[in-house]
């Protein structure tokens, strides 16, 4: 197994499926939105073949090339408008991660780079003032290609002040993973939303928060709340 803790100056976690639960978030306000224009989406089933993409991605493929009045960008911001509602009253943190974030970062510059719009990082990151944790985020909105390219990664390492071998990626999605390393990273895999053998490019796959702070940090598992 890949030793994570020789050379690692800098941690990025991804955002959905790995900070919180949000994927099934990420439906809901898919199909609200579709709802609201009166159109049926296709192919939204299954849904994990959108999962560690973008938005624009998504909703293009449920598009499907038709025309339904509003602009992408005018839908892309209305299912932005029903995730957020859904993030405020859900509030789907995975219950470990505070402690495990506030751990990494007594040892470690952290970032996010997410495929998610600005606004839904801001939103998830204010839950339990995870914020101050994190130095830099990095959304869709500020590369010029989404996942599996290696955009988001090579901009968090540049904002870290990292190169990217310098750099470990929290992942939970084969797109995910195949874009960190093509940004030459080292990453970490967790199975919260995909199965181990869909995450197989990683160069480690856990299932557990414990196993990521274990392998960092070389510390004993510990009993997360």
């Amino acid at each position: 197994m890949t030793d994570f803790r020789t050379g690692t100056r800098a941690v990025i976690f991804d955002m959905d499926g790995v900070i919180a639960d949000s994927e099934p978030l990420h439906r809901l306000s898919f199909q609200r939105l579709f709802a609201e224009i009166g159109v049926e989406p296709v192919g939204m089933e299954p849904w994990h073949r959108f999962i560690g993409t973008s938005d624009r991605h998504a909703l293009l493929q449920m598009l499907d090339g038709r025309e339904v009045g509003p602009s992408v960008d005018e839908l892309l911001d209305r299912k932005g408008r029903h995730f957020l509602k859904l993030l405020r009253e859900k509030e789907p943190l995975f219950p470990e991660i505070p402690a495990l974030v506030d751990r990494l970062a007594d040892c470690f510059p952290l970032a996010v780079a997410s495929g998610s719009l600005r606004s839904a990082i801001t939103a998830i990151l204010e839950l339990q003032d995870l914020q101050r944790h994190f130095r830099h985020t990095v959304s869709v909105q500020d590369v010029a290609r989404g996942k599996p390219a290696p955009d988001l990664f090579l901009r968090a390492a540049e904002l870290l002040g990292e190169p990217p071998e310098a750099c470990v990626v929290i992942e939970d999605s084969p797109p995910g993973v195949s874009a960190a390393r093509a940004a030459g990273m080292r990453v970490m895999a967790i199975t919260n939303t995909s199965p181990a053998q869909a995450l197989l490019e990683a160069d480690a796959v856990v299932s557990s928060y414990a196993e990521v702070q274990t392998l960092l940090l070389g510390e004993p598992a510990p009993a997360f709340p």
